[in-house]
């Protein structure tokens, strides 16, 4: 019998095809009635589709979310969000505007209604990572989970294919890493690559980093890599084998540099993910890690031979 510790995060789920319709109940079993909509420029169409939902019952659109939750964006926001006299925020999209509804909530104490886009599952944990200055700092508190999360299924049927690859695939990231972590952020924080002077995507990074760091873990997680064989066809036994052939076939890109990342970054990602204390099942040696963010920015495909 294995041993385990588990939190259960509170928050009620309103899932199914055309679920977005109920969201007008949603809000009238919040005690609210004027919701401010959040979404980032690309997606701002999504947004004023809820005007016809809501039947005139909004404060307005605040349509600047931006990756890695900058403080200065959530400043204008809540300074939107009072001036509109919102009494409650409704976040439409993905890890970018679940987060400004995040950070806006805690701030404010709105209720947070999320209607994720993706699968990047921010909506579903008390995690808030914020930017100011370059630097990213994360908090965890349960108060920062949205009060209600609406997945409506065809939604998802609007994302492109890339994204929907990338996000998918960020989704398996975070349920690798549940199968060894204790309570750590996602994968990707643990090598320090997100925020700050390097400024890359989420689900990208995920995607990215994902098979590298199991290559590098995969001696220290020998059930876990035997588990994970089996999940991924043509592993052939090989969990990493399995993992590059699936990025290959979703036709993903596989280079940090392709998102701006710099080789002159390499050597202080390695300073940075070796002086970070979250737990890792394998001991962080700098060489070897410099090592794994060197081939994922230069987009080889992973190996066990750290």
């Amino acid at each position: 019998m294995e041993s385990f510790e588990y939190n259960a995060n509170p928050g009620r789920v309103v899932f199914g095809r055309g679920s977005l319709k109920k969201l007008p109940s949603e809000i009238s079993r919040l005690n609210v009635s004027s919701p401010l909509v959040l979404s980032t420029p690309q997606q701002i169409q999504q947004a004023e589709a809820l005007e016809k939902d809501l039947d005139g019952r909004f404060a307005g659109i605040f349509s600047e979310a931006a990756m890695h939750t900058p403080t200065h964006i959530t400043d204008k926001a809540v300074q939107f969000a009072q001036s509109q006299k919102a009494d409650s925020i409704v976040s439409v999209g993905g890890g970018s505007t679940i987060g400004l509804g995040k950070a806006i909530s805690i701030r404010t104490g709105l209720p947070h209604i999320s209607i994720p886009t993706t699968y990047a599952g921010s909506e579903m944990t008390p995690i808030l990572g914020e930017t100011a200055d370059g630097q990213k700092k994360t908090r965890n508190a349960p108060k920062i989970l949205p009060e209600t999360v609406i997945y409506d299924v065809d939604l998802t049927m609007t994302l492109p294919v890339g994204l929907s690859a990338t996000s998918g695939v960020n989704a398996i990231a975070h349920a690798v890493e549940a199968l060894y972590a204790k309570n750590t952020n996602p994968i990707v924080s643990l090598l320090a690559l997100e925020g700050g002077s390097f400024n890359l995507p989420h689900a990208e990074t995920h995607t990215i980093i994902l098979p590298h760091a199991l290559a590098y873990n995969a001696p220290s997680i020998p059930q876990v890599m035997e588990k994970l064989a089996g999940c991924f066809p043509e592993s052939n036994g090989d969990a990493i084998q399995g993992l590059n052939v699936l990025l290959a076939k979703l036709k993903v890109k596989r280079a940090l540099k392709d998102f701006g990342m710099k080789s002159e970054d390499i050597d202080r990602a390695a300073e940075l993910a070796v002086s970070n204390p979250y737990y890792n099942p394998r001991p962080l040696e700098k060489e070897s890690i410099r090592e794994l963010i060197r081939r994922a920015w230069a987009g080889e495909e992973a190996r066990s031979d750290f």
